[in-house]
């Protein structure tokens, strides 16, 4: 058979390379293990489309059935943000509590029990660590996705997480390049400002950036907000100077991948397809389109990838250099390291508790008898958390979410227990909580996000909502009162 223009065929399979679809479902479409067969690079699995770790397993096989060089990407980073265990929470304590307990060697731990549930079920990537720096407490995105607030912290704990993960053959993806901490909106549905030089950005956000690289990071993901002091016009993933900074600056030779290009932040003023050319163009190697893209959006995506570098404004050879290192990175390095000993899960649970930080108050409070009621407060979670469980919860609990009545405070039994997360940044919480400690003096507030500057709605911040956090929280709720609140 004779190819008409082969040099036009390897260049649209070469832009399919460079592109990373969900797709909807738990079953692999026909369409995308056609495109996996034409030499799309791989896909993202988000929770809804896994039902089981089995089916998980066999839907991976499909995908490298029709492409043994396929990426399978997951955003699974060991804590609130899950998506292998969408369904009933991680048992993992997620980055801010790592960082407040600072032992590398339990980081890197749990980075390899990460690692090792992701072999097991057949992914290659997980966009994980993320490696911000939460320093504002107002983040709405970030928060306890972090390892903290100091850059030489979070740096120690990437590289730890980074090695764990990587130790198992999937790689890791430090992220959000070149720092999403010192915001206030979220990228899902806004343009974040970071309005720090070059300079600034070298003392605190790149700091653990560069110590996740030097670590052996095989993939950084960019974020989707806006550096005016570097780049006015463009957010990081389709700026080519603040892609630069990774490349020359930082030295990074892996493969660069750009965070959800359906986010606002990417595609709300340009469109997807694009935003993928400008992605590629910056520096851009593997393109996260989004969950549930459609046959349609691909085939545009491809097509405007192929008009663009007809056009000049994409060199041929860019796209080619994404597409080789790709492919270079589906040659995942096999497990340097035996499976890990299973961890003491009671000595493990009263750790993360003994890394909770409680006022005086709290404890005074809790020694007095145990919480008779239970109240969640449901904010609604970031697009990157979803509707995983969080926390604790309890047949019983009151929950109450955006425009619900007014609690009736009288009418509550005993020492009452207020769980939320970030409940100083939601006007519906803060009501909630004001309104019953002036009815009454004994609301016990726990903050399983990432808690305000001042403290005012966290007598117990845990730090994270992840289930093996909400399991440590009711260890400490039982050490700290003379009966625990699951008994409520």
């Amino acid at each position: 058979m004779t190819v008409a223009n082969p040099g036009a065929a390897d260049l649209s399979r070469d832009a399919l390379t460079t592109l990373l679809p969900g797709f909807a479902g738990t079953e692999l479409p026909g369409w995308v293990r056609d495109r996996l067969a034409a030499g799309l690079g791989g896909v993202c699995v988000f929770g809804p489309n896994i039902a089981s770790p089995e089916q998980l397993a066999a839907l991976n096989d499909r995908i490298t059935d029709a492409n043994p060089h396929a990426v399978i990407a997951i955003d699974e980073e060991g804590g609130d943000v899950t998506r292998l265990f969408y369904d009933v929470g991680a048992p993992y304590p997620g980055n801010a509590v790592l960082g407040r307990i600072d032992d590398v060697a339990y980081t890197e731990e749990i980075g390899r029990r990460v690692g090792e549930a992701l072999r097991a079920s057949g992914c290659t990537l997980a966009f994980a660590p993320d490696v911000d720096v939460n320093s504002n407490p107002d983040n709405p995105v970030i928060g306890t996705r972090s390892f903290g607030t100091d850059p030489e912290l979070v740096a120690r704990h990437s590289v730890a997480w980074t090695r764990g993960l990587q130790s198992t053959g999937v790689a890791a993806s430090a992220k959000h390049f070149p720092g999403h901490g010192d915001t206030d909106a979220d990228s899902h549905v806004s343009l974040p400002v970071v309005d720090r030089s070059a300079d600034e950005l070298a003392t605190r956000e790149l700091v653990p950036f560069r110590a996740a690289i030097a670590a052996g990071a095989r993939t950084v993901m960019t974020s989707h907000i806006l550096l005016p002091q570097l780049d006015a016009d463009h957010p990081a993933t389709l700026s080519p100077r603040v892609l630069r900074l990774l490349r020359a600056e930082l030295g990074f030779e892996g493969v660069v991948v750009s965070d959800a290009l359906d986010m606002h932040g990417a595609s709300g003023v340009h469109g997807i397809p694009e935003a993928a050319v400008r992605a590629l163009v910056a520096g851009c190697d593997l393109l996260c389109i989004g969950t549930d893209t459609t046959e349609a959006l691909l085939d545009e995506i491809v097509q405007a990838v192929l008009a663009a570098v007809a056009d000049g404004r994409l060199p041929e050879e860019r796209v080619t250099d994404a597409a080789g290192r790709v492919r270079a990175l589906a040659d995942a390095a096999r497990p340097s390291e035996a499976p890990a000993a299973p961890l003491d899960r009671d000595a493990e649970l009263r750790r993360i508790a003994a890394s909770f930080e409680v006022t005086d108050a709290a404890r005074e409070r809790l020694a007095q008898g145990a919480p008779a009621t239970l109240v969640r407060l449901e904010s609604e979670a970031n697009i990157a958390i979803g509707v995983a469980p969080w926390g604790i919860d309890s047949p019983d609990a009151i929950v109450v979410r955006p425009g619900d009545a007014s609690l009736e405070a009288s009418a509550l039994t005993g020492p009452v227990l207020v769980i939320g997360r970030d409940v100083h940044r939601h006007d519906f919480a803060r009501a909630a909580v004001d309104a019953l400690r002036a009815a009454r003096p004994d609301v016990i507030v726990v903050e399983m996000g990432w808690p305000g500057a001042d403290r005012a709605y966290a007598d117990l911040a845990t730090f994270g909502a992840s289930r093996l956090v909400g399991d440590a929280l009711l260890v400490a709720l039982d050490d700290l009162a003379p009966d625990p609140v699951a008994a409520a």
